[in-house]
């Protein structure tokens, strides 16, 4: 196909846009360089538009779960349906896919519990999971949402958000402790952050439930970003400081650049 072939291609998609669909796609867009909820009044600024057309496209977007207002703000921020389609797109994308061998040899390597996860405001989840056979294991919990900050993997994940979205997280009575262990301080959670970012790699000593520890490692695609994260968690009794350091962190890490050039990472 010629130049002037796809220039009238292009020109044919174009003319079946449909004005209300492309209204609501651009309110949609507005929260994807946001990390704060949106109000009305400011949506309407940056869309151009009239406040009571995007109050109906809000309400419509609202009512099929792509978009939730915080009632006592009145702001607005994504809804869950977005990440169901995140996690679509990450499935379809070969995240998945391309994790499911690499986490069985993981957990043959170490028999434990292997993981892939995404973090999706602020928290993590497991999109896939290879269990242990072992008596004494961790139980995987796909697909529900754990705070990133006593996660292994959330850790490596969240290496990338600035201080003042922690700070804003902190103030905002998310940071909870859920264990004696449970890095609740804002400062200390940058602090160990920046060191996560300098290893390359986290470990999650009990701070999410106690006789539990994990270590992760990031995912990264062919645009270099950390897309995901492979873990691995189990009973602290069997995570002693000498085998995460011997072992686990070299395995995990290994799993993590293997999933990584798949995914097109050099």
């Amino acid at each position: 196909m010629n130049n002037s072939s796809v220039t009238m291609l292009n020109k044919t998609k174009s003319a079946y846009n449909i004005q209300i669909v492309c209204y609501a796609l651009d309110v949609l867009e507005q929260f994807c360089d946001s990390d704060k909820e949106l109000g009305l009044t400011e949506l309407c600024r940056h869309l151009k538009l009239q406040k009571n057309r995007v109050f109906r496209l809000l309400a419509t977007l609202e009512s099929r779960n792509f978009i939730e207002q915080d009632k006592t703000t009145a702001s607005y921020r994504l809804g869950m349906k977005n990440l169901r389609l995140r996690q679509a797109f990450v499935k379809q994308g070969g995240l998945t896919q391309h994790a499911k061998p690499v986490l069985e040899t993981l957990t043959k390597k170490c028999k434990e519990t292997s993981y892939v996860a995404i973090i999706k405001d602020f928290h993590v989840i497991y999109l896939d999971a290879i269990e242990s056979a072992l008596p004494l294991r961790v139980v995987p919990t796909v697909g529900k949402m754990l705070p990133f900050y006593c996660m292994s993997a959330g850790k490596v994940l969240a290496v990338g958000m600035s201080d003042k979205s922690l700070l804003e997280y902190y103030r905002s009575g998310k940071l909870k402790k859920y264990t004696p262990h449970t890095i609740d301080d804002p400062k200390e959670l940058i602090k160990h952050l920046r060191m996560v970012a300098e290893l390359g790699y986290a470990v999650g000593d009990e701070e999410f439930e106690v006789g539990a520890k994990c270590v992760g490692a990031p995912i990264r695609d062919y645009t270099k970003n950390v897309i995901g994260a492979v873990s691995v968690s189990g009973p602290s009794t069997r995570f002693t400081d000498k085998r995460i350091k011997d072992e686990l962190i070299p395995v995990v890490r290994e799993a993590a650049e293997e999933l990584s050039f798949k995914l097109g990472y050099t």
